[in-house]
């Protein structure tokens, strides 16, 4: 019975982490979301209670469902170790997760400083559920940014496909989804043990906690169900996203270079020569071998000849080199005038377009360079692309760019009324990384009102409207993503650039949340400092 004891809490932590995970893709039962932390709430308040270091206990246990989140929920970037051949890179999940986990044990800490022993009193409970919500949206913040941010995944994300639920991302963001789940977390397990207490003493009382909860759920239903109906007006832009399901290993390779022009154009003419042919026609990022803005590469040949040709504006991913720099970059050119328009990315991904601190640690930059061989340059402007025959602003965004929210805002602050991803998860092979990539991409719609066109290399080619509904994905016949092919369809672009508050404002909620946590760790600290 002892051994029981000590073993089970251990378990419940690793049960909270499984339980996470389950809750994305490629498994997407978000309704775990609701109580998948509620085995790791359990064994921080009722276990240990003879523990001479408890709060280090509650550290170690929230740390360990953080490693078991991370570890199962990125295994995806295993697929780096298939692709470069590397046993050791199939081990990256596990290597990120040594330090994400650190913010499920500052939460597992957290909610062991702010532990009560009456559970009885409904407004306690509820008191209890906003500071945890709020350590959680405070640490999934910093996850955001820290370091140079890697946010995916967090809870409220889980919420993608309940569409009326996710509405409330235009004031707070996604975070703000993160926060009712949390909160909702820590009543699911508050609630049965009032039960227990009450049928134990034979008192019942008033269950405003748990009343509160659910009435707050339905209201956010509610207005969910409100936004949608109620929409700004738009105006139809017929576009086509090409995905050419090309090669990873191929893509940079000079004898893959004619089946690669072989392939775009073949894909692209199908849209070209349809019935209605695209204003606007798109390829995914790094979609050329060579930069394609450089006079004495193929790439320039091929693309300028076959704009000139199409007559239809083109927006693409493609190298760029300037002033001896390199740059991941989207290119608009306009089928019309075959000027260029230039967009430099301007948020770079930590040890896939440069190596931090390369220069400051020779050995790691020797080993790192296998797979990152030079640092692209990051671009200082978020840079709008105005098409020639349509009423739009369009915010390109490159790779990962979509799945951050403070970076899409500043297209949208500066008049972006079209969305735009370039991407290419071809690095990922066949996993769940483009579902991932997709589902925390969708709220970007939803915090600021604009829909979005994905162009991917291969994974997942879609529009979604600005309620973040996936409306047209491109599928092969067995219903796979991965797969070449075009997808051609009207986007409702909006007429009225009205802004959210989470466009205006940002992070605003987050802020207020993490003040929050900080402040609840300074009055309980000095709490326990005067009965010293």
């Amino acid at each position: 019975m002892k051994k029981v004891a000590t073993v089970w809490p251990w378990l419940a932590a690793i049960c909270s982490g499984l339980l996470c995970t389950l809750c994305f893709p490629p498994f997407d039962q978000s309704w775990f979301c609701w109580f998948a932390l509620a085995p790791l709430i359990a064994a921080v308040w009722f276990s240990g209670e003879n523990s001479k270091r408890r709060w280090l206990r509650n550290l170690l246990l929230g740390y360990l469902a953080g490693i078991v989140f991370f570890t199962a929920t990125f295994s995806w970037l295993g697929s780096l170790g298939v692709l470069f051949l590397n046993f050791w890179l199939r081990g990256l999940s596990l290597l990120l997760a040594v330090y994400l986990g650190a913010y499920f044990a500052f939460w597992g800490w957290f909610i062991g400083l702010i532990a009560s022993r009456n559970f009885l009193a409904s407004w306690r409970n509820l008191l209890m559920a906003f500071l945890a919500a709020s350590a959680w949206t405070a640490h999934e913040w910093v996850r955001g940014w820290l370091f140079g941010g890697f946010g995916w995944n967090g809870l409220g994300v889980s919420l993608h496909s309940t569409w009326p639920l996710i509405q409330i991302a235009e004031f707070t963001g996604v975070i703000g989804l993160s926060f009712v789940v949390a909160f909702a977390n820590i009543i699911a397990v508050t609630t049965p043990v009032r039960l227990y207490l009450e049928a134990k003493t034979r008192q019942v009382r008033p269950h405003f906690d748990l009343t509160l909860t659910l009435a707050g759920l339905v209201g956010l239903l509610a207005f969910g169900l409100y936004s949608v109906q109620n929409r700004a007006p738009t105006e139809p832009l017929r576009v086509a996203a090409v995905q050419a399901d090309v090669p990873q290993h191929e893509k940079f390779d000079p004898e893959f270079s004619a089946q690669i022009f072989e392939r775009f154009q073949r894909l692209s003419e199908i849209a070209l020569h349809s019935n209605l042919p695209p204003a606007l026609l798109i390829w995914p990022e790094s979609s050329m071998p060579d930069p394609v803005r450089d006079p004495a590469t193929e790439s320039n040949d091929f693309v300028t000849e076959f704009s000139a040709s199409s007559k239809t504006d083109l927006l693409l991913g493609t190298l760029d080199v300037e002033n001896g720099k390199d740059y991941n970059a989207a290119v608009l050119i306009s089928g019309a005038t075959q000027e260029m328009q230039v967009y430099w990315k301007v948020h770079l991904v930590p040890f896939g377009e440069y190596i931090p601190l390369r220069h400051s640690f020779p050995l790691f930059a020797a080993v790192a360079k296998e797979w990152v061989p030079g640092d692209f340059v990051k671009g200082e402007r978020y840079t709008l692309f105005r098409p020639t025959n349509a009423d739009a602003q369009i915010a390109p965004l490159i790779c990962f760019e979509d799945t951050i929210g403070d970076l899409t805002r500043q297209f949208v602050i500066r008049g972006a009324n079209l969305l735009v991803n370039l991407t290419n998860d071809a690095w990922f092979l066949h996993s769940a990384g483009s579902q991932q990539h997709l589902t925390n991409a969708i709220f970007r719609c939803v915090e600021t009102r604009r829909p979005m066109a994905r162009a991917a290399n291969t994974g997942v080619t879609c529009f979604v409207n600005q309620f973040g509904r996936v409306t047209q994905v491109l599928r092969d016949e067995t219903g796979s993503t991965f797969t070449e092919g075009v997808l051609t369809g009207e986007i409702k672009v909006p007429t009225e650039h009205e802004l959210t508050f989470y466009t205006r404002h940002g992070e605003l909620f987050a802020k207020v949340c993490a003040a929050i946590a900080v402040l609840a760790i300074l009055i309980a600290g000095f709490l326990r400092w005067q009965k010293l």
